[in-house]
């Protein structure tokens, strides 16, 4: 469980941080989150490596990467060329001893399907992760955290009206979703897209939600409860002098490190969102879902 900040007024509401960023591995993160309910099922197999996608910037990659490390795993990423500019998190991959296979985004289907053929010749039982933690269990680890947060908001006799978070390859957002549908509860779960747009985003998160409900709640309350936003969203990894300026507020104002790639993104979206709808009074959530290691990444751009 993680801690749920209290961080007072913001324009005109009142505003807590869910700080999955300090899960206790790898820097945290829903990436981290995630991982340990994969490697639950990793542990009880009889697997020797994991086989997973992700690009230069991605959290899921170096908390997989540093999973396999400490158990002695062979951890083999497939990464797009297009976004495998070097970061904090690519070199923590290579620390780790991943071996990373850099290809055009076209090729990482076949490539992924040569890789884990490749270990099978060689007598290897590989464990597939699809790129973010998607699938399944990445959803029920978010539909875990949205029982978190309810059980802090009867501890602590709160109701937040808002969830905000960075929207990314869908099973966090799609986890919370699973988490309020289950519950009957009356909220708004926001999620900003860091890349995608729609309609693919949304589909994506939708497709999940069924996939992990199945008939236990109808497709009118999925199509209502899913709300995804990308009218914030640059392109992956992409700069944004907006998002460097929220970063360094964000710092300065609260001690607490965003990056340019995620978390940055959704708290400058989260900001736009309330103005432009004129949102006061309200109890927000924003969900720190983590990437410190890309924050000193963003550090060499902020202006000082």
């Amino acid at each position: 469980m993680t801690i749920i900040q209290d961080l007072g007024e913001y324009k005109g509401n009142h505003l807590w941080m869910k700080r999955e960023d300090l899960i206790p591995f790898s820097f945290g993160g829903n990436k981290a989150r995630k991982a340990q309910l994969f490697f639950q099922e990793i542990d009880k197999g009889s697997y020797d490596c994991v086989v997973t996608y992700g690009s230069g910037s991605s959290n899921h990659c170096r908390v997989i990467a540093n999973e396999c490390c400490r158990r002695g795993m062979g951890c083999y990423i497939i990464a797009p060329q297009e976004a495998s500019e070097p970061t904090f998190n690519s070199q923590m991959m290579e620390l780790f001893g991943a071996e990373i296979t850099t290809v055009p985004v076209s090729n990482v289907h076949d490539t992924i399907e040569g890789k884990i053929a490749e270990l099978k010749g060689a007598g290897k039982h590989s464990y597939f992760i699809e790129g973010g933690g998607h699938g399944n269990i990445g959803t029920e680890a978010y539909e875990q955290c949205y029982q978190e947060i309810k059980s802090f908001e009867e501890e602590q006799n709160i109701h937040f009206d808002y969830f905000f978070f960075a929207s990314g390859t869908g099973t966090t957002h799609a986890g919370l979703i699973c988490g309020q549908l289950l519950a009957g509860d009356e909220r708004q779960i926001v999620g900003i897209s860091i890349a995608r747009k729609n309609p693919r985003g949304r589909d994506v998160i939708i497709q999940s939600i069924r996939d992990y409900l199945g008939c236990r709640v109808s497709e009118e309350d999925i199509q209502t409860a899913t709300v995804f936003i990308d009218d914030y969203t640059s392109g992956y990894g992409k700069d944004d002098k907006r998002v460097i300026e929220t970063i360094e507020t964000v710092l300065r104002t609260y001690g607490i490190p965003l990056d340019s790639t995620y978390t940055g993104k959704a708290f400058m979206g989260m900001t736009e969102y309330v103005l432009q709808h004129e949102i006061k009074d309200k109890n927000i959530l924003f969900i720190h879902t983590g990437g410190t290691p890309l924050f000193f990444d963003t550090l060499k751009k902020i202006s000082h």
